[in-house]
């Protein structure tokens, strides 16, 4: 529900993930999807984790979409920053207009993501939040890298011309079919697991199939640390929300509900990879391979369990 104080609380938003850089917003929204799951458990509301983790504070559709543009537009500005640097807390470009971007984009999130979830069936058939950030996304290469949404795509035919290089690729480890598989599958298990047990122990504390996206998220502080780090709340979130959603459908079978949630996060690896060589890898902007899968993946997941319920 819209109000004044979330639309200015969502320009602050923006203009922090700007300032420490759109990678670093996004560690701090998994560390606070963990505090807010640690509510729910211990009985308290979702309120921390609808306002501070997903919404105007740190939600990705206002504190990393800002960030990305930001960055996107810092490169405009200096030779300092590439578009696609997510990791550079710019402050550090010392031009406040970039950080003024990067609060009008956090505003500008906050208002589309209450847009599309108003939007009849897909609406409440996606993640709106991830959705948002994908269009965010779109909106900053077209007018502030001024590309094509596929970047600079060489010659060639066929699939051949969206293969990763070197200097553009998203996450070279990840871009293989057999590792980001076992990846999926591995990271699904982990997921798909982890929010089953939770919501057995905690049956009324929902949304506990969260708290594995949080732990994802947060883990990335080591990447921005320079470790090879996986990048995985792509299939986390997709695991654990599909193995809850099919809890009912499957009669509390808790197994089949966690092979099912297992598959989904494979899914969304595949999605991800996908994301990176059509979006992201050839682009002089950052759209984020993650959540470019996160909303095809949920409506996936919630039209299937529509369809078998």
């Amino acid at each position: 529900m819209f109000d004044v104080l979330s639309l200015l609380l969502a320009l602050g938003g923006g203009f922090f993930a700007a300032a420490i850089g759109a990678l670093h917003s996004f560690i701090f929204t998994g560390f606070m999807v963990i505090a807010g799951t640690g509510i729910i458990v211990a009985g308290g509301s979702a309120d921390f984790l609808n306002t501070v983790a997903f919404g105007p504070v740190f939600g990705p559709h206002v504190a990393f979409a800002g960030g990305v543009a930001a960055a996107a537009y810092a490169a405009r500005r200096t030779k300092d920053v590439g578009g696609k640097d997510i990791g550079v807390p710019l402050i550090s470009v010392e031009k406040p207009d970039v950080l003024i971007v990067g609060a009008l984009f956090g505003a500008g999130g906050y208002l589309l993501q209450l847009g599309v979830a108003k939007i009849p069936w897909f609406g409440t058939h996606t993640d709106t939040v991830a959705f948002t950030v994908f269009i965010s996304a779109l909106v900053v290469r077209l007018f502030i890298g001024r590309a094509s949404i596929f970047g600079n795509l060489p010659e060639g035919a066929g699939w051949g011309r969206f293969a990763p290089k070197d200097e553009t690729a998203w996450v070279r480890y990840h871009e293989k079919f057999v590792p980001n598989t076992v990846l999926g599958l591995g990271a699904g298990l982990f997921a798909a697991g982890t929010s089953l047990k939770l919501h057995e122990l905690f049956p009324d504390a929902a949304p506990t199939q969260f708290l594995v996206f949080g732990l994802s998220a947060a883990s990335l502080l080591f990447l921005s640390l320079g470790l090879s780090f996986p990048v995985t709340h792509h299939i986390t979130i997709i695991a654990g929300v599909g193995a809850v959603t099919f809890l009912p459908i499957v009669n509390d079978n808790y197994v089949l509900a966690l092979i099912i949630g297992t598959l989904f996060g494979m899914m969304s690896a595949w999605f991800a990879e996908a994301g990176a060589r059509l979006f992201h890898d050839h682009g002089n902007t950052h759209i984020d391979p993650p959540a470019t899968a996160i909303w095809p993946a949920t409506l996936v997941v919630l039209t299937l369990a529509g369809l078998f319920a």
